[in-house]
């Protein structure tokens, strides 16, 4: 049996084989004018010679650069329009560019030059237009070569100078920056570098220490006095006060004496005596007096701070003699400096903590100078840079040459020329023909995306883990009518050992539950009706009750094949047809035991037919009489009247055809049966091309043959007979 590759080419060389001998013809004419063009005229080889220019010995940098660039001119460049428009002008010649060809100089494995010559070709009929056209073609390379280095040392120039002013503003800028910063923060970092800030800190915390001591020294004394006089710091100000006022003083005396008159006339007069009412009423206006004096005193009068003290109990607080009076004036002098120490105190703590958080940011304030000490570096070593490079560059203009020079000037040399040969020419060209014709069939046939042979789709099932139930042989349809399927209506074909195979494999792998089966497609014309019909007389000679329902209504029945013939009226009511089960069912006369329900199609609406209860019911009744039932539905690409009619079913087998089924559509079919578990019972490869023993004699088989491409196979030979349309 030939390999697969090969039948996958036998098959696409019988669809696009005019094709294919399309080009081959196309290709040998292509070789055929070749062959007989004239021998051409002698062609002459002019050679020149270019040298690349060492660099000589130059002060500048920059020529030497320039000159070692010059050195890697390329073709592209050498050959420039402007460049050419020249030439022709120069020698009024318009040459074909195509025959010239310039060979670079060659270079070792650093790059260097080995040998600095650049070789330079050109053919021509003419060996004295050549030689003319090719001198002045290099002499403008040579021209060229110095105007494109003259060219590279302009644009450095200009370059420089077109940069060089915004490289003085942005170093002139960080200079600014830098003095700025040192006039504002210098005096700070010197004073960190020097150790003067840690001394000022130093020397705070010392004071510190020294006025606390001394507050506590003041605070002591303080207590001590307090102790002796009996009053605080506020009461001993007060009674001070007081005390040392004349007018106080004087009213307190007169109070006294009046007091003393009271106390010695008490005993000789009563209280009601004119002389005690008279001395009574001069100590009341003496002590209102004093009242008023002690507020007066106590407010400051408008002239000094107010006393906070109570003008109640005056005459004690005023009492103090000239010790205790001294006592406390030196008691308030002593809160008066420990107030003065407290408030150098806080100047000083404060002024500790503003050294301290100088002293903290001293590392940021060192980094943000030497940021701006390298970006001064920086903006000054570039503007130096320039500088030197303009100062070489302008130095350079009187040393940049050409680095390319004549180095010989133009040969002619005769090129010798092959004479063809005819049937070499012819013999290549038929080669190449079958080559691309062979390879423009092969092209073709791989790109409809269909499975060529059996072997493609039973390594696309085995990948997606489906089950092959069988594989179906090609039939014979040489004495069928069309419009008829080949149904094996003889139990002694060759044919029918392969569908009594599928039908056993489908009994073993399905079970005894797996009865009522539902057969369709992926596209049309892959022989789903004859496998189902072939099935079923497969069953029905095994002794089994096996009932086919076409329940494709969208097409007309082809119950003819098996010799039956539909009522006319079914699709007029469609519902009344499938409401009996005995009414609708048909006996196959040549077939016992096998029974047809034709279909009622085309119906406009199918889908509403099949998802009535007068099919569920049908199915259901025929579930329990018959022992397998076949559904035969349309394809799954046409509609989706075979996924309403799974509901009923027990499992769906796939019908494929090489040749005709889609490599990506039966992918998604199968994805989708699997993912939505509608069960998937296997599939069956139908057509395929398998070996048939015939036996000496067989009877004719007066079946129809399908609306399909089949093939008879005697023995090991294949033969395309016929094809037959309207097959579904």
């Amino acid at each position: 049996m030939a390999p697969p590759i090969v039948k996958k080419y036998l098959i696409a060389f019988q669809k696009y084989k005019w094709i294919g001998i399309a080009s081959f013809v196309l290709v040998l004419s292509g070789a055929t004018v070749v062959a007989l063009q004239p021998e051409p005229e002698d062609i002459f080889l002019i050679e020149g010679a270019l040298r690349y220019e060492i660099p000589p010995v130059a002060f500048s940098k920059t020529a030497s650069d320039i000159q070692l660039q010059g050195q890697q001119l390329t073709d592209k460049t050498l050959l420039s329009e402007p460049l050419l428009k020249k030439v022709i002008e120069k020698v009024r010649i318009k040459p074909n560019l195509s025959k010239v060809k310039i060979i670079p100089p060659q270079s070792g494995e650093n790059g260097q030059i080995v040998e600095p010559l650049m070789m330079v070709y050109y053919q021509d009929s003419d060996p004295k237009r050549g030689k003319e056209f090719l001198d002045e073609l290099m002499k403008q390379m040579v021209i060229l070569s110095r105007e494109i280095n003259t060219g590279r040392l302009n644009a450095i120039i200009n370059k420089i100078n077109e940069l060089l002013p915004t490289a003085k503003k942005e170093l002139q800028q960080a200079e600014n920056r830098l003095e700025q910063y040192d006039r504002r923060e210098m005096p700070v970092i010197l004073a960190a570098e020097n150790g003067s800030l840690l001394s000022g800190i130093s020397a705070s915390q010392n004071q510190q220490r020294q006025i606390k001591l001394t507050i506590s020294g003041i605070d002591a004394q303080i207590r001590s006095l307090e102790n002796k006089l009996g009053l605080t710091v506020a009461q001993a100000y007060v009674s001070s006060a007081l005390s040392a006022d004349p007018i106080i003083a004087n009213l307190r005396s007169q109070i006294y004496e009046v007091e003393s008159q009271i106390a010695t006339l008490r005993k000789d007069l009563r209280p009601e005596h004119p002389t005690m009412v008279q001395l009574q009423r001069q100590k009341e206006a003496s002590e209102e007096l004093l009242q008023e004096r002690a507020a007066e005193v106590l407010g400051g009068g408008g002239m000094t701070a107010p006393l906070r003290g109570d003008i109640t109990g005056i005459r004690t607080q005023s009492s103090l003699d000239p010790t205790r009076q001294g006592l406390a004036n030196q008691m308030v002098a002593l809160q008066t400096q420990k107030e003065t120490l407290d408030q150098q105190l806080r100047q000083q703590k404060e002024q500790e903590v503003k050294l301290r958080q100088e002293y903290a940011l001293i590392p940021n304030k060192q980094l943000e100078r030497s940021r701006l000490e390298q970006e001064l570096g920086l903006k000054k070593a570039i503007y130096d840079q320039m500088q030197a490079k303009l100062i070489d560059a302008k130095a350079a203009e009187a040393e940049t040459v050409g680095s390319l020079s004549l180095a010989r000037e133009a040969i002619p040399k005769a090129v010798p020329i092959e004479v063809k040969s005819i049937p070499v020419t012819l013999a290549i060209g038929g080669v190449l023909g079958i080559a691309i014709g062979g390879g423009i069939i092969f092209l073709l046939g791989s790109l409809e995306g269909t499975f060529k042979t059996k072997e493609d789709i039973r390594e696309s099932l085995k990948q997606r883990d489906v089950l092959l139930l069988g594989e179906l042989p090609i039939m014979p349809v040489d004495d069928l009518e069309p419009n008829i399927l080949p149904v094996l209506l003889s139990s002694n074909s060759p044919y029918l050992e392969f569908y009594e195979k599928f039908r056993s494999n489908l009994r073993r792998l399905g079970g005894a539950d797996a009865k009522v089966i539902l057969m369709t497609s992926v596209g049309s014309k892959e022989g789903k009706t004859v496998s189902a019909y072939n099935l079923g007389v497969a069953s029905a000679l095994a002794g089994k009750r096996t009932l086919i329902i076409e329940a494709d209504l969208r097409s007309p029945s082809q119950a003819s094949s098996l010799k039956v013939t539909a009522d006319s009226h079914t699709t007029i009511e469609p519902l009344i047809y499938y409401s009996s089960l005995s009414d609708c069912i048909h006996i196959v006369p040549d077939v016992e035991n096998l029974y047809i329900i034709p279909s009622a199609g085309p119906v406009n609406q199918s889908a509403a037919v099949i998802e009535s209860t007068e099919i569920r019911l049908l199915i259901e009744d025929a579930r329990q009489r018959y022992d397998l039932v076949i559904i035969d539905t349309n394809s799954l690409s046409i509609s989706n009247d075979t996924l309403l009619m799974q509901a009923y079913s027990d499992g769906i087998v796939l019908v494929t055809r090489p040749n005709h089924t889609q490599e990506n559509m039966l992918a998604e079919v199968i994805d989708e049966l699997v993912e939505n578990e509608l069960g998937l019972l296997g599939a069956v490869i139908n057509y395929a091309d398998i070996e048939v023993k015939m036996p000496s004699y067989v009877e004719p088989i007066p079946q129809p043959e399908p609306d399909i491409t089949v093939e008879v196979i005697s023995n090991t030979k294949t033969e395309d007979v016929s094809t037959i349309s309207g097959k579904r």
